[in-house]
């Protein structure tokens, strides 16, 4: 909230809870799975984050036209960058016995391209919603990765332990920013609700592709 004003985010708030909630929900009870099944989640999710995340944020900081929203994403990116977390990552998957293959890179292509290319329409709103999406849901999904690693044999927790913090922060850090955003002369209210979550709903595909265990779409190539 800014001053006495009403947020305009609330709404968009607990309709990202309710999103994140559902992909969680989702997510198969470690006990159940197979090694094998465990490694294909790690490594997908590591597909997706090690080589994106940055990129997306990028998208967002370019989009975004507030004074306000441009330093708070200016600041999650430093942390990004300065602290090395795709180095982070990669080293979590690989203590894990995890690091991504060429198959964990094809089951992901079709739901990671489609976002790709949404992020590249550099809608500052959505994109930062999507965003606001992705770090509450890691914030919400260490616990459970950490879990997998452990299971693998691994000890390595760097990743899990800062993301899991630093997150939350990151989280209303971009809801603060996209706040800064529909402040904006005819920012609020210029499109229908539900096309904010246009880029949420494309996550949270890719997300369920990360964590599907029987695929029955075939992922043999990007071009199939």
């Amino acid at each position: 909230m800014l001053g006495h004003e009403v947020s305009l985010t609330v709404p968009i708030r607990h309709s990202l809870e309710a999103a994140i909630d559902d992909v969680m929900a989702s997510l198969p009870d470690p006990e159940r799975l197979a090694p094998d099944e465990r490694r294909g989640i790690i490594a997908r999710y590591a597909a997706v984050l090690e080589g994106n995340f940055i990129y997306w944020m990028t998208a967002a900081h370019l989009a975004v036209a507030s004074h306000d929203a441009k330093a708070i994403i200016e600041d999650n990116l430093l942390e990004e960058v300065r602290d090395n977390h795709p180095g982070m990552l990669r080293r979590f998957a690989v203590a894990a016995h995890a690091a991504p293959t060429d198959s964990d890179a094809f089951a992901i292509y079709r739901d990671l391209e489609k976002v790709r290319r949404f992020v590249g329409q550099l809608s500052a709103v959505k994109t930062v919603v999507m965003m606001a999406f992705f770090e509450g849901f890691i914030t919400r999904f260490m616990p459970y990765l950490a879990d997998l690693a452990k299971r693998q044999g691994s000890s390595e927790r760097e990743y899990t332990d800062v993301h899991g913090v630093v997150d939350v922060v990151h989280t209303e850090g971009l809801l603060r920013a996209l706040e800064a955003e529909l402040r904006l002369p005819g920012r609020a209210g210029a499109e229908p609700p539900a096309a904010l979550f246009t880029g949420v709903e494309l996550l949270r595909s890719l997300l369920k592709r990360v964590i599907v265990i029987h695929d029955t779409e075939s992922a043999a190539s990007p071009a199939a």
